[in-house]
């Protein structure tokens, strides 16, 4: 079963998860699909970019290993599941800013490129959106977060989060600790949510929680819900 696939995600559905992280590509019809990588190498063996590849043979390669959605389909599939959606590529905007449109409620988008993810909220509103999907910021604001709240400069914070419903973090970059207290007390005065990923051992995950983490993005969903299910 690969990751993205319309199993892993029934199966988190089925695990009583009420999130679940996903990733967008545009195909070479431009449409956005539930697939992490560039290419298919790492998965199928073959070299070839997503966007070379149309969605009825990415369909068709991935059949045999849990099934092909793309964001529409998904979020048509599961109406109860809230959706978090990084944004991998800008030729993927436009259609997920027509996917999400009549489903701004239950999505947050992200990107580590803010560019994509202000393309796909720029499309959402020209879909007609009713509600605008929630945001995360991409790897420049979290950097400059970072370092903005170590200093403590208040002003720079607020500037760099406004707009912003949450910011998603690695625990750690290299030497560099990015789930620092600094960073979790700005972030909250400012109202805006830390998620940390990517969290698969149930202390870390109720460490994190304890310090001020308000959710974590996990490969693990059955663990993560039987860990942090009082929380």
């Amino acid at each position: 079963m690969f990751d993205n696939s319309a199993l892993s995600i029934a199966a988190a559905d089925a695990a009583g998860a009420e999130y679940v992280e996903t990733d967008c590509r545009a195909t070479a019809d431009g449409d956005a699909v539930l697939f992490h990588d560039e290419t298919l190498q790492r998965l199928l063996g073959d070299p070839r970019p997503v966007a070379e590849v149309t969605t009825a043979e990415l369909a068709r390669l991935f059949a045999a290993h849990g099934g092909l959605l793309t964001l529409a389909e998904a979020l048509d599939a599961f109406p109860r599941l809230r959706f978090n959606v990084d944004v991998k590529a800008r030729a993927a905007a436009e259609d997920v800013g027509r996917a999400v449109a009549p489903h701004g409620h239950r999505v947050l988008l992200t990107s580590f490129d803010d560019r994509n993810r202000h393309a796909s909220l720029a499309a959402a509103v020209r879909a007609d959106a009713d509600v605008l999907p929630a945001s995360s910021g991409g790897r420049n604001a979290i950097a400059m977060l970072r370092l903005a709240s170590a200093l403590r400069l208040r002003s720079w914070t607020r500037r760099i989060l406004q707009g912003l419903d949450a910011v998603q973090i690695p625990e750690r970059f290299g030497p560099l600790r990015v789930f620092a207290p600094s960073l979790v007390r700005a972030a909250h005065d400012s109202g805006v949510e830390v998620h940390v990923w990517t969290v698969n051992d149930p202390e870390r995950m109720r460490a994190l929680v304890a310090a001020g983490a308000d959710g974590v993005v996990t490969d693990r969903a059955d663990l993560a819900i039987r860990t942090l299910a009082p929380h």
